[in-house]
């Protein structure tokens, strides 16, 4: 079954909130690695990363419900990098009530203050990283004609007549594939990246 035979698909979001298993591991693939440089620019790495993310994805689970975009500007991201921002200042939080390590207070005291600021926005790498990831995610639904139209045409930039010579195609079917792949995408995973 091709998408545009498919019925109207839930989104992401929709199929995450109906328990949909196959959603919630495309929402860990896609957010994973931003949630690793938050972490990361918070000066938390390895096991201890590990352990927040897993945290900021079971408050995720618990609190989805209560997500909503109310107001201009309301992102899943967003949504997302406050979660992980709270987690964050309980593991600093956690960290005051163990033994102090090497480095004395001092060092306790500039970990808590790199915690309490808030977490960056998204760099263009982070947002192409994500892109990238969602793009993987509904590649093999598509021909691979179809998807060297899209990626030459919306990737590239190349001309759908020049994509269409060299494919042996028209170029309105070069307009076609790209705007069926960015469709599926939206469909796909439009609600949590938009």
């Amino acid at each position: 079954m091709t998408p545009s035979d498919r019925p109207t698909s839930l989104t992401l979001l929709e199929r995450i909130r109906n328990r949909d298993e196959e959603a919630w591991r495309r929402v860990v693939h896609l957010y994973s690695p931003l949630v690793d440089r938050w972490c990361g620019l918070r000066g938390v790495r390895g096991q201890d990363a590990d352990d927040i993310r897993q945290e900021v994805f079971t408050a995720m689970a618990t609190g989805l419900e209560g997500f909503r975009r109310d107001r201009l500007g309301d992102t899943f991201r967003g949504w997302l990098r406050g979660i992980t921002r709270f987690k964050l200042l309980d593991f600093y939080r956690r960290r005051q009530n163990q033994p102090e390590a090497q480095g004395g207070s001092d060092a306790q005291q500039l970990l808590q203050q790199v915690a309490d600021q808030d977490l960056p926005e998204d760099t263009a790498d982070d947002l192409g990283g994500l892109y990238r990831r969602a793009l993987e995610l509904v590649r093999g639904e598509f021909e691979p004609q179809t998807w060297d139209a899209f990626w030459r045409s919306a990737v590239e930039g190349q001309a759908p007549a020049d994509i269409a010579a060299d494919l042996g195609v028209t170029a309105a079917a070069v307009r076609k594939a790209k705007s069926r792949v960015l469709l599926r995408l939206r469909q796909e995973v439009g609600d949590v990246i938009a």
